[in-house]
């Protein structure tokens, strides 16, 4: 028997260094597995896989690593822990630098070989979480308030919490219900419901241009009894110039109203840093109010409107006009203009032509050249803003009219015109005075037949010789023999003129004579035989 212990004996120490091994010492850990990184707003964690469930009493530990430093760093909240999770979100990182983490298994002295997590950004690496949201009742409203994602004090949408943008779906809390989606603002309403209606909705955040959150948990409640009131609706408006005013339709008489604004950026609407306000309207009728009107989002800059400018026109000596544009007249309110940078579009034409020039100036002063003289031209002109993004421009001005010069072009016409009469006096003078002696031949003839011929003469005094007359003319010669015996002789006109000719054949005439050739007298004479005297 105790041969047969010593043997038992035996066998156990020999076995102890096969068991131990395998038992105890010289455990090949394996590393973690499937090692993620989760950022969800402020929210840090990192999540594992355990490679050997059969070892028991494993540890994990993780270390980080961040740009200009080489050293490994133990990670917070992720040492010696026994789960396959940890939370480092107590690290204060720069959540736009890189971190690199890894991870091993441990028990005891021996160690797992490091898992290395890929670098990542924290910032591009976070996911937007869910909202928090906060609901009250009108009878046809909901006010709901909605707080951006993350801690009050988080670091990681600090910069952008007013860059959120929020996306709604709602539904009446019914089995059929439909989804109605639409994007509202961190303090907002929602109108057209139904009044004792429960409603359930849910919100989530979404920054541009690409991270979208996750919704919130779904919250139902239900609208109030209808009020007797109905609110104020179509709330709009007018602007001219900075004087604004504000209208409303209503279906009932008799009943006061008020109105509010407030500024946009007190609702975090985005954008809305530029002097965006929301105007509200409410009814009353005694002690009985409406609720308040759907705000009216009013923009001064947008919805304002551009006067037109004053254009004023000068001609100037050389044949231009120039252009004056000032802004419109200051009333008791300033004009609107003055708010923006402003460009003006002139257009300038011929008063009887068609034709239109149009140009764009930032000046107000400014000269059309080389224009037609004495002619009137016509010009107006509206304000448009410099810049593109408000894209408002006012009607045009009233046309100004203005007539130009005579400019050098006249005057040097003025001068040639003074030298061409000058130098055609003489050219007229010589010309009229031949006219006048050409009249005085044909109306006043100063010839006439000579006294002694013309105290026999039974006929009118001879007309005209170059006036012509429908029938043939007759030329008459009168024959003197003395003075007491006169005869006449007619013999047709060859040459075709009214014209007497007389002749004498004795020493005894008067000597005066016709006035035409004498060879003409003579010849006549010869035509006819002489008469001796009794």
């Amino acid at each position: 028997m105790f041969s047969l212990l010593g043997a038992t004996t035996l066998v156990l120490v020999a076995g102890a260094p096969w068991t131990l091994p395998a038992a105890v010492g010289g455990i090949n850990l394996k590393s973690p597995q499937n090692v993620e990184v989760h950022i969800i707003d402020d929210t840090f964690t990192l999540s594992w896989n355990r490679s050997d469930l059969a070892v028991g009493n494993v540890t994990f530990s993780a270390d980080y690593q961040v740009p200009r430093n080489d050293t490994w760093l133990k990670l917070p909240g992720c040492q010696s822990i026994t789960s396959t999770k940890c939370n480092f979100s107590s690290l204060k990182l720069n959540i736009y630098e890189e971190v690199k983490l890894r991870i091993r298994a441990e028990k005891g002295n021996d160690t797992s070989p490091w898992h290395n997590v890929d670098a990542f950004t924290p910032f591009e690496k976070a996911q937007i979480g869910p909202p928090k949201v906060h609901l009250e009742a009108e009878d046809k409203a909901i006010k709901i308030n909605i707080s951006p994602p993350g801690a009050k004090d988080g670091i990681m949408w600090a910069l952008d919490s007013s860059s959120f943008t929020y996306s709604l779906a709602i539904w009446k809390n019914s089995s059929s219900a439909e989804v109605r989606t639409k994007t509202v603002y961190p303090r907002d309403k929602i109108y057209q419901l139904s009044p004792e209606t429960t409603y359930c909705l849910k919100v989530r955040a979404r920054l541009l241009p690409r991270k979208i959150g996750a919704y919130s948990p779904v919250h139902c409640i239900k609208t109030t009894v209808e009020n007797k009131l109905p609110p104020p609706e179509n709330i709009r408006i007018d602007a001219k110039n900075d004087i604004y005013v504000l209208k409303w339709d209503y279906a009932y008489e008799n009943v006061t109203f008020q109105a509010q604004w407030l500024h946009a950026y007190f609702r975090k609407i985005p954008g809305s840093e530029s002097g965006i306000y929301l105007i509200r309207v409410q009814a009353s009728d005694g002690n009985t109010t409406s609720v308040w009107s759907k705000d009216k989002r009013f923009d001064p800059q947008l919805q304002s409107v551009l006067a037109p400018p004053v254009i004023n026109m000068k001609s100037t000596n050389d044949v231009s006009l120039r252009v004056y544009i000032s802004a419109p007249e200051e009333s008791e309110n300033k004009s609107v203009n003055q708010h923006y940078s402003v460009i003006y579009e002139i257009v300038f034409w011929e008063n009887i032509s068609n034709a239109e020039r149009k140009t764009l100036e930032k000046r107000t002063d400014l000269t059309f050249p080389n224009l037609k003289p004495l002619t009137v031209y016509c010009a107006k002109a509206r304000a448009l803003t410099a810049d593109e993004r408000w894209n408002k421009s006012s009607i045009f001005s009233d046309p100004v009219c203005e007539k130009t010069k005579a400019g050098n072009t006249s005057k040097t016409w003025l001068i040639a015109g003074i030298c061409v009469a000058l130098l055609s006096i003489p050219v007229v003078s010589y010309v009229l005075k031949l006219l006048l002696r050409c009249i005085r031949y044909v109306f006043f003839p100063s010839s006439k037949p000579p006294s002694t011929i013309h105290e026999y003469l039974s006929e009118p005094p001879l007309r005209n010789l170059l006036l012509f007359t429908s029938e043939e003319q007759t030329e008459r010669c009168f024959i003197i023999e003395n003075t007491n015996i006169l005869t006449a002789v007619e013999e047709p006109d060859q040459a075709g003129e009214d014209h007497k000719k007389y002749n004498s054949q004795t020493s005894q005439d008067s000597g005066n004579y016709s006035n035409e050739d004498e060879s003409n007298g003579s010849k006549c004479g010869e035509d006819f035989p002489q008469e001796e005297a009794e």
